[in-house]
């Protein structure tokens, strides 16, 4: 039984570009040891990617390589999460920059790191026997990461004043994204066909437990979502995965087949 190549694009899309957008905090941490510890966590994100993109490139067959998948294609081709290439801050409208703010990489790495963690689980137990052995290895990581970003968002909301604000506008920006992963694609649904994957819905109350317990060690409060659900997954992204991919795809592009 194998996953199909979608969904193994969709998983690997998410580790890498959430990869990308932490590595950017790469000696601009807050502190020292906040830098090497999101260098980490950006580097095990690229490494689930090389896997996955490798399985993909396998089962693909002809040309195909994790180069390819991950330096390649477009930003239409890309089925990652939308909440997962949002900048490393609060929103803003068109052009405008900002500068990084760590309550909002902090919050989207507590919420995608949550996901992750009970997937990994359940992709543990995949008829795939290739998907259930990198799920496996990343469910490992996974945990660190979620207990890394949910220490932080405890001591972001329990804080100061200030970093009480930053971290509830930081969960206000970055909570309506998360409806996008409880409404499944094509993909998603061959995967669960195949018995490859788990349907993600199954999951949503365990991650609704998992984010209420630490929200409410933080004192910081669960928005309401309402109305549009984001279709990164459909390849109908923000404008701001094509930045971030001109930022990763730049070398490999300027210099194809180069190797190092």
């Amino acid at each position: 039984m194998k996953a199909p190549v979608e969904y193994l694009l969709h998983l690997a899309d998410n580790a890498v570009v959430l990869g990308q957008r932490d590595a950017e905090w790469c000696g601009h941490g807050p502190i020292l040891e906040e830098d090497l510890a999101l260098a980490n966590v950006s580097l095990d994100l690229i490494g689930q990617a090389r896997l996955l993109y490798q399985l993909a490139a396998t089962r693909m067959g002809g040309d195909a390589t994790e180069d390819r998948l991950a330096y390649f294609r477009g930003d239409t081709e890309f089925r990652n999460y939308t909440l997962l290439e949002l900048p490393n801050h609060g929103a803003l409208v068109g052009y405008a920059a900002a500068d990084r703010d760590y309550a909002t990489t902090i919050v989207r790495n507590f919420l995608y790191g949550a996901l992750m963690v009970l997937l990994w689980e359940a992709l543990e137990k995949s008829a795939d026997a290739d998907l259930a052995a990198i799920a496996a290895k990343s469910l490992k990581e996974a945990r660190y990461h979620l207990h890394h970003a949910a220490d932080w968002v405890v001591r972001f909301g329990d804080g100061t004043d200030e970093s009480h604000a930053r971290a509830q506008a930081a969960l206000d920006h970055l909570f309506p994204y998360t409806e996008e992963f409880w409404t499944p694609s094509a993909a998603e649904d061959a995967a669960v066909a195949s018995g490859a994957a788990v349907d993600l819905r199954t999951l949503r109350a365990a991650w609704d437990a998992l984010v209420a317990d630490t929200l409410a060690e933080a004192t910081l409060v669960r928005p309401q979502v309402r109305g549009y659900v984001p279709e990164g997954k459909h390849g109908r992204h923000s404008e701001h995965l094509g930045y971030l991919l001109g930022e990763m795809q730049g070398l490999a592009r300027a210099h194809p087949g180069a190797t190092w």
